[in-house]
């Protein structure tokens, strides 16, 4: 049952708000937010010097982000720079109730997230957010924002600008721009080379297969994957499939991307081929129906699907309730439908982002890097915000390179120096054969 809570602040102290499972989570959530901590190393040091110098007083921030281990650590930081933090779950099913109970109990940061939250909780958990009168958003997957731009319009006034963590998000944003309907500056954190290079490789691919197999306990050695889409994300499934002994079948609508797949020594088909081969089933493309009805005619009996996009539309369920005589869950997020005729496929995690649903998300390790792209752009959009137009912006240069020079730091890893001579000569044009 989900407590509400509203604690008395002292003096000169914003009211903690929240509408989480269960207060009494707190405890274990609290000592798996300080596990998450030991690997986040970059964001750390961010929120040493944010202690110290307050780059963020004066500063609401309603943040739509899956309520993780490490995104608890993401608002640890914000609010010791100095902002007021309002958090809300951006997936149904990727909150983690006891670390949203410790968020509140122990943080005092003003938390709205229920794992396994109906349609309407999920939105006035947005809402709630939004009607803190925030003036940055944080958005991850543009539902918030999107909401902000249709049903809550009268508190767009006092919004600065905004970031977005995912490509999902992104894409909707730049389709926004593009319609001149976009209100205010939004940061692109999915852009940085220190997000895309290793959340969305090294982090959707670990954490994907784990939701896998934590939800069903099968072996991947010796089966055969199917993935669709060969983005970032899709990379990242893929070398983790071939790692656990998969055959790996690739499917893409972008011929650059399917020469680029068959070249890392995967086998890219159409997904017409695909479905009669395929024992497992993950789609990562970000758009919808990839798997549709005529898929599910010819897959194999006990074929299993999952998502690991943000979205639970690339993966067509209504057709699927529709082509079935019965649905059952035979495990906790899986579902098993039996098709006409007695062939069954199964769904994992509602069609939601495998990953969040059925595991943990990604590592602390990889969001060290993402999370601190997020803190050092509110620290610049603070700053720049007023300057910047109704637009999306990648995150300067300056802030990705130090994040990485932050995070070689801490890896204990050295490179190389440019000499005043190789400067010069990368800046001439003169030097020849």
């Amino acid at each position: 049952m989900a407590v509400k809570t509203k604690r008395a602040a002292a003096v000169n102290e914003p009211v903690i708000a929240g509408d989480v499972r269960d207060l009494g989570l707190a405890r274990a959530g609290k000592a798996r937010i300080e596990w998450a901590e030991r690997n986040m190393p970059v964001l750390r040091a961010i929120r040493a010097r944010f202690t110290r110098e307050k780059p963020l007083k004066g500063l609401r921030v309603a943040a739509c982000l899956h309520v993780t281990t490490e995104t608890a650590n993401l608002m640890r930081t914000l609010k010791a720079g100095g902002a007021e933090v309002f958090l809300c779950g951006s997936n149904p099913l990727s909150t983690q109730d006891d670390v949203a109970a410790s968020l509140i109990a122990d943080y005092g940061i003003s938390t709205f997230a229920i794992k396994g939250e109906d349609h309407k909780t999920y939105y006035s958990h947005i809402v709630s957010c939004i009607e803190a009168r925030p003036h940055i958003t944080m958005d991850d997957g543009c539902d918030l924002v999107t909401v902000l731009h249709t049903k809550k319009r009268a508190y767009l006034k006092g919004v600065l600008a905004g970031t977005e963590e995912t490509s999902t998000g992104v894409t909707r944003l730049r389709a926004m721009a593009a319609d001149k309907t976009l209100r205010y500056p939004v940061v692109a954190i999915n852009d940085a080379e220190t997000k895309h290079f290793f959340d969305n490789r090294y982090g959707t691919g670990q954490s994907t297969m784990d939701g896998i197999i934590r939800s069903t306990n099968t072996l991947i050695a010796g089966s055969t994957v199917v993935i669709a889409g060969y983005g970032w994300c899709g990379r990242g499934v893929a070398m983790r499939a071939k790692g656990l002994g998969a055959t790996v079948l690739v499917t893409e609508v972008n011929p650059v991307k399917a020469i680029e797949a068959q070249m890392d020594g995967y086998q890219v088909v159409s997904m017409a081929e695909a479905v009669p081969r395929g024992d497992v089933f993950i789609t990562v493309t970000g758009n919808k129906s990839v798997l549709r009805r005529e898929h599910f005619a010819a897959m194999k009996d006990g074929a299993i699907i999952a998502n690991s996009g943000h979205f639970n539309v690339e993966i067509d369920i209504p057709a699927l309730e529709r082509m079935s005589t019965r649905r059952r869950t035979l495990r906790p997020f899986v579902e098993e439908f039996t098709l006409r005729g007695g062939k069954s496929v199964c769904l994992l995690g509602e069609g939601r982002l495998i990953n969040l649903a059925a595991a943990e998300g990604h590592p602390a390790m990889v969001m060290d890097m993402s999370f601190a792209n997020q803190s050092l752009s509110l620290e610049y959009l603070k700053k720049k915000a007023k300057t910047l137009g109704r637009d999306v912006y990648t995150v300067p240069r300056d802030i990705d390179m130090e994040v990485a020079r932050l995070k070689l730091k801490t890896m204990g890893i050295t490179i190389d120096v440019l000499t005043p001579e190789q400067e010069r000569y990368l800046r001439s044009w003169s030097e020849g054969t």
